[in-house]
């Protein structure tokens, strides 16, 4: 008689992590598992040294070879969107990178390996009270001998916006506008601003996110579609577009903005997943792996979750439970590591007996 662990899926069901599963308390519950794993960061309570809100994590760069020590050098850098550099540390592989004191808006943290951008994640804090803070941590195994990229290996050429001096004060007082979540100021001074000048794909992609928190979907999305055409290029906006698609349960639509964005940053973890996650919801399983295996190789333990669930669907236990048996190693301290264990166990027990 086969044990309920082995009989029933881990996950009862396939959440999308489009819009899927209830917020409760900052984790997403799918069935019976609960997961630290919200879409792009993961939400944690962070005293900021001033009061303010904070955006810190781990880095992990492993090598090719087990033994392998990875990248030397590693940089952090915080963006602000819109605006350009905020700071940057320099720290050790396998360390840790903490920025404080910061007022809520809409940032990336970009990861530079051995002089080179490698990987960024976008950072949304618009809404967050003092004392709160995002923790996004990074784990991908490093390539000595990878191509640089010249779409993303210069942060401020690809993404950074020169805006006419006469908008500026415009911009700033838009972002200041959002941070006291007065968004309907907000965007009438972002469209002051793109009355003047309708190539600014910053401003159109912030408008289209104002517009996602103020819950105009078809606003958000001709406002992506504006920053798309003014910058085909801009992983940013095809990310927002694919993402807001996806919410909407328009996963076929979604592929094209989400694929481009995995185009433009292939070291993207949140695009990889999320065109792997469209793929799954469109019952495309084979389209979906490769890219919920690159997720997951860029330290996005949703990938191994996704990857599981559709192994355990099909039958394929002991590959689910092998995708279990990394999210552990990555993640340790995982809420229902000891149910995990259980469907660990049971399988491997099931795949050695047959």
């Amino acid at each position: 008689m086969r044990s309920e662990v082995e009989k029933a899926p881990p996950l009862s069901s396939a959440p999308s992590f489009f819009s899927g599963g209830n917020i409760v308390r900052g984790v997403w519950r799918f069935g019976s598992l609960v997961a630290l794993i919200i879409l792009f960061i993961t939400p944690a309570m962070v005293q900021a040294q001033t009061g303010r809100i904070a955006i810190w994590g781990e880095i992990k760069i492993s090598g090719e070879a087990p033994d392998s020590p990875g990248a030397s050098g590693v940089n952090v850098i915080l963006v602000r969107v819109g605006q350009g550099e905020v700071a940057r540390q320099s720290i050790s592989n396998r360390g840790t990178y903490r920025f404080t004191d910061l007022s809520s808006g809409e940032y990336e943290v970009v990861i530079e390996a051995d002089n080179r951008e490698v990987t960024r994640a976008r950072v949304f804090t618009t809404g967050l009270t003092p004392f709160n803070g995002y923790r996004q941590d990074f784990e991908f195994a490093w390539k000595s001998n990878a191509r640089t990229n010249p779409k993303t290996d210069v942060i401020s050429a690809a993404d950074i916006y020169q805006r006419p001096a006469a908008n500026r004060p415009l911009f700033n007082k838009a972002q200041t506008a959002v941070d006291k979540r007065k968004y309907d100021e907000a965007v009438t001074l972002l469209k002051q601003i793109l009355d003047n000048d309708k190539l600014d794909f910053q401003v159109w992609t912030l408008l289209g996110t104002i517009y996602q928190v103020q819950e105009k979907p078809d606003d958000a999305e001709r406002a992506y579609l504006s920053a798309i055409e003014a910058r085909p290029t801009f992983a940013l906006a095809q990310l927002d577009l694919g993402k807001l698609r996806g919410s909407q349960k328009r996963f076929d639509q979604a592929i094209d903005p989400l694929m481009r964005a995995v185009e433009i940053q292939p070291q993207s973890a949140d695009a990889n997943l999320l065109l792997g996650e469209a793929y799954l919801q469109l019952k495309q399983g084979s389209k979906a792996v490769p890219y919920l295996t690159e997720a997951a190789r860029l330290g996005k333990i949703e990938g191994h979750l996704r990857l599981a669930w559709l192994y355990n669907a099909a039958g394929m236990k002991d590959k689910a439970a092998t995708e279990y048996e990394e999210l552990l190693k990555k993640k340790p301290d995982y809420p229902d590591r000891k149910k995990l264990e259980e469907y660990i166990n049971a399988n491997k027990k099931v795949t050695k007996a047959s």
